[in-house]
C-alpha cells in the first residue's frame, strides 16, 4: 500500500506542476473570452446601425431611380423626334443613292472612260448637286401663296 500511495503522490505533484504550467495560458484565455463576450455585447446595436445605413442607402437609391425615371420620361419625346429625323434622312440618303445608281447605270458606255480617269468622285458629286437642284427647284414649285 505504501507504494500506492507513493505513486498516487508522484501524480498528484505531476498535476500540481501541471496546473501551475497551464496558468499563465489559462488566464489569458479567459481575457480572450472577456473581450470576446464584450464584442459580443455590442454586436446587437452594430448591426441595427449597419441595417440602418443599409435601408437609408436603399431609400437614397430608390428615390435616385425615380428621378431618373421621370427624366427620361421627359426626354422620350425627344428620342422620337430624333429617330424620326433618322428615318428622314436615311429616306433622302437612299433615293439620293437610287438617283446616283440609275443615273451611272444609264451611262454605261462612258463607264470605261470614268474608271479609266479615275473620276467617279466627280461624277457623284454633280449627280448629287444636280438632284439637290432638282429637289429646291421642286420645292419651290410647290409653294402656296397665302397672298
Amino acid at each position: 500500500m505504501d507504494w500506492l500511495g507513493i505513486g498516487v503522490l508522484v501524480i498528484g505533484v505531476a498535476l500540481l506542476g501541471l496546473v501551475f504550467v497551464l496558468i499563465k495560458p489559462l488566464n489569458k484565455l479567459a481575457g480572450v473570452f472577456n473581450g470576446l463576450q464584450k464584442t459580443v455585447d455590442q454586436l446587437p446595436e452594430q448591426v441595427g446601425d449597419v441595417m440602418t445605413q443599409a435601408k437609408d442607402t436603399l431609400e437614397t437609391g430608390n428615390s435616385t431611380l425615380h428621378q431618373v425615371n421621370d427624366q427620361v420620361k421627359q426626354l422620350s419625346p425627344i428620342f422620337y423626334i430624333v429617330g424620326d429625323a433618322g428615318r428622314a434622312t436615311q429616306h433622302v440618303s437612299s433615293t439620293m443613292v437610287d438617283r446616283v445608281m440609275n443615273v451611272k447605270e444609264g451611262t454605261s458606255e462612258g463607264n470605261d472612260f470614268i474608271q479609266r480617269n479615275h473620276l467617279e468622285g466627280w461624277y457623284g458629286i454633280a449627280t448629287l448637286g444636280y438632284f439637290i437642284y432638282q429637289k429646291r427647284k421642286g420645292l419651290s414649285n410647290n409653294r402656296i401663296n397665302i397672298n
